[in-house]
C-alpha cells in the first residue's frame, strides 16, 4: 500500500511571489490558456507559457534544455493529450504513451533543476468505474477503470504516482488536483476532439441553425457527469498553490451531478432548439456516474462560483461567436 504522510497546509496567507519564474505547459489548450491569462492579468511578471515548438514536451533533451536556460521556480503541469470519449477510444495506446511521456519529462527536469512547489493537474476519470459515489480521494486503485478511457486514466494515475514518489525521496513538492469535467473558454469544439458539454452545445447550434428536425446523441443519456468551467477550475489551481501542500490528491468540483440527458435537454432549451433529440444506445455511455466527493477542499474554503446555467451559455456564446468568424471567413 502507497503510504502517504498527513496533510500539511501551506501557512494562511501564503502567497506565490509575483515575480516568481512560473511554467504553464499546455497553454495554448483550454485550461492552461486560462491559466496564463489569469495568472498575466493578475500581474505575475514572469509568465512562461511556450507554444509546442518552444517546449517539445515528448522531447526530454528539450525539455531538459528548457528548463536549463529558464529555471522555473514553479510548473503548473497542465499540458496533455485530451479529447471526448471517441478519440479516447480510437487511440487508447496514444492517450496512455503520449501522456506519459510528458509527464515523465516534465518530472525528470523539475527533478534536476529543482522547483519550489508544482501542480499536477490530474482527471476524476482515475477513479474506478463502479466506484461509490460521490467519489472520495480514498477511492482511488480500489476497482477497475473505465474501459473507453483506460489510457488517460493510467497515465494520470503514474503522474500522481510520481509526483508523490518524488516528494517522500526528493523533497519535490507537486501538489496534485483532480477535477471533474471540464469546459469553458477555450474548449475544442470538434467532434472528434471536444467533450461532451462543448460537443452538445455544437450539435444543438448547428442544428438550430440548420433547421435539422433531429439531433442525435451517443448512449442512452443515464450517465452522470459533474461539470465546473474552467475559469472555476483557475481558481481553485491558484488558491490550493497557496494553500494546500500534501502529495495526496484532492478532487476539484461543484459536487453536483447531472444526467447527459438532463444536459442535453438544458442546452437544447438554451439554444432554443426545438427538434426531436435522438439517443444511440448502440453508442457506450462510458462510466456510469462521475461525481466527486470535494469536502476536503470545501473545507479549506474554496467553492466554485459559475453555475452550469450561467455556464452554457457562456459555451453557446462562444461557439456562435466562433462559427460566425469561421462563416464569415469562408465568404470573403
Amino acid at each position: 500500500m502507497w503510504r502517504s504522510p498527513s496533510v500539511r497546509l501551506a501557512p494562511a496567507g501564503t502567497e506565490v511571489d509575483r515575480s516568481a519564474r512560473i511554467l504553464v505547459t499546455g497553454a495554448s489548450g483550454m485550461v492552461g490558456g486560462a491559466l496564463a491569462r489569469r495568472l498575466q492579468a493578475d500581474g505575475y511578471s514572469n509568465v512562461l507559457a511556450p507554444t509546442r515548438r518552444e517546449l517539445p514536451l515528448d522531447d526530454l533533451a528539450a525539455v531538459i534544455s528548457y528548463f536549463e536556460r529558464h529555471r522555473p521556480d514553479h510548473v503548473f503541469m497542465v499540458a496533455a493529450k485530451v479529447g471526448g470519449i471517441a478519440a479516447n477510444m480510437a487511440d487508447p495506446a496514444g492517450f496512455l504513451a503520449d501522456n506519459l511521456r510528458l509527464t515523465l519529462n516534465l518530472f525528470e527536469a523539475a527533478r534536476r533543476f529543482p522547483t519550489k512547489k508544482n501542480l499536477f493537474l490530474g482527471s476524476s476519470c482515475i477513479y474506478p468505474r463502479q466506484s461509490p459515489q460521490p467519489m472520495k480521494e480514498e477511492y482511488l486503485l480500489e476497482g477497475p477503470l473505465e474501459p473507453t478511457n483506460e489510457g488517460y486514466a493510467l497515465a494520470k494515475i503514474a503522474g500522481l504516482r510520481l509526483a508523490q514518489g518524488y516528494w517522500h525521496q526528493e523533497g519535490l513538492v507537486t501538489i496534485c488536483p483532480m477535477p471533474c469535467n471540464m469546459y469553458g473558454t477555450g474548449d475544442h469544439f470538434s467532434f472528434e476532439r471536444a467533450h461532451v458539454l462543448s460537443s452538445l452545445v455544437r450539435r444543438f447550434v448547428d442544428a438550430q441553425a440548420s433547421g435539422a428536425e433531429e439531433v442525435v446523441v451517443w448512449g442512452t443519456g443515464a450517465a452522470r457527469r459533474e461539470f465546473m468551467h474552467v475559469d472555476d477550475l483557475v481558481d481553485c489551481m491558484l488558491f490550493l498553490m497557496e494553500h494546500y501542500e500534501s502529495p495526496d490528491i484532492i478532487n476539484v468540483g461543484p459536487g453536483v451531478d447531472v444526467s447527459i440527458r438532463e444536459l442535453a435537454e438544458s442546452i437544447a432549451a438554451a439554444v432554443g432548439y426545438t427538434g426531436r433529440l435522438a439517443w444511440d444506445a448502440s453508442k457506450p455511455d462510458g462510466m456510469p456516474r462521475k461525481c466527486v466527493d470535494a469536502s476536503k477542499l470545501a473545507a479549506l474554503g474554496f467553492r466554485p462560483r459559475v453555475t452550469l446555467r450561467e455556464g452554457i451559455h457562456r459555451t453557446i456564446a462562444e461557439y456562435r461567436a466562433t462559427r460566425s468568424g469561421h462563416e464569415t471567413g469562408s465568404s470573403s
